[in-house]
């Protein structure tokens, strides 16, 4: 299968008419969070509406996955956490969203929220360990098993600035206890780009992967092979690509360890 990531296009109107126009080439979309800007001048609910209709139009033409990001977040859930309501909105037909696991081929997706509280916090590890379970019961489960989750990795160089970690902690536990094969990322905008970063690095047994962001027409995004076994980032500053049976650039070590 062939996996376009991007993330953190933040209502860049050219970047998603970008990702629209390649969509057909790959088998799957992953939009990894942060869809909208909260420092835009547009108003936060016209972005809302754009970024709906950019996903349906997106659903059309591949299969595509929207988690939500720090940006994201419109409304109160339940529990009264924050939450991006408006992508558990009914008609965004075709597109998997927070919350969500499905197949597709010979990949299995995990959709997972942006927290904002311990409640979410706790939904997301029940949710992850229940596919887990589920995986364990079915003896020669052979699927790629993707998660989609829009911090990276603490004390990884997915997740750094190039001045501190800005990770997930508790993506690291669940990742070292659950085996993913790959965790699809965002929200560091810079650690492609500085010293001591990168677009991919390993947690345990998984790849975790972190486009990073671009200004201009086309936005970073990491191509994924899960055949090929293999994965490359493309950006303006160039190109990159690493086979799945690499050692990996790092291996995730401490929470509190600096690249």
């Amino acid at each position: 299968m062939r996996i376009l990531l991007v993330s953190d296009l933040h209502y860049t109107l050219k970047q998603m008419d970008w990702v629209l126009r390649v969509a057909g080439d790959f088998d799957l979309v992953i939009v990894a969070g942060d869809h909208l800007d909260m420092g835009s001048l547009v108003d936060h609910d016209a972005q809302i509406v754009a970024s709906q209709e950019f996903l349906r139009r997106l659903a059309t033409r591949t299969a595509v996955v929207a988690c939500s990001g720090s940006h994201d977040l419109n409304d109160r859930d339940g529990n009264g956490e924050k939450a991006a309501c408006w992508l558990r909105v009914p008609d965004l037909d075709g597109v998997h969203v927070d919350g969500d696991t499905f197949a597709i081929d010979d990949v299995l997706v995990t959709v997972c929220p942006f927290w904002d509280g311990p409640m979410g916090r706790d939904a997301i590890g029940e949710q992850l360990r229940a596919v887990a379970s589920t995986r364990a019961r079915r003896q020669g489960e052979s699927r790629t098993w993707v998660w989609v989750y829009h911090v990276p990795p603490d004390a990884s160089p997915t997740s750094w600035t190039g001045r501190r970690h800005y990770g997930d902690e508790d993506l690291v536990e669940w990742a070292r206890a659950l085996a993913p094969d790959i965790v699809c990322c965002g929200h560091v905008h810079e650690s492609p780009f500085v010293t001591d970063g990168t677009w991919a690095s390993r947690i345990g047994r998984a790849w975790a992967f972190n486009a990073g962001r671009q200004r201009g027409p086309i936005p970073t995004c990491v191509e994924i092979d899960t055949v090929a076994r293999r994965a490359s980032w493309h950006s303006l500053a160039g190109d990159e690509q690493l086979s799945f049976d690499d050692a990996g650039p790092a291996e995730l070590v401490g929470a509190d360890s600096a690249p």
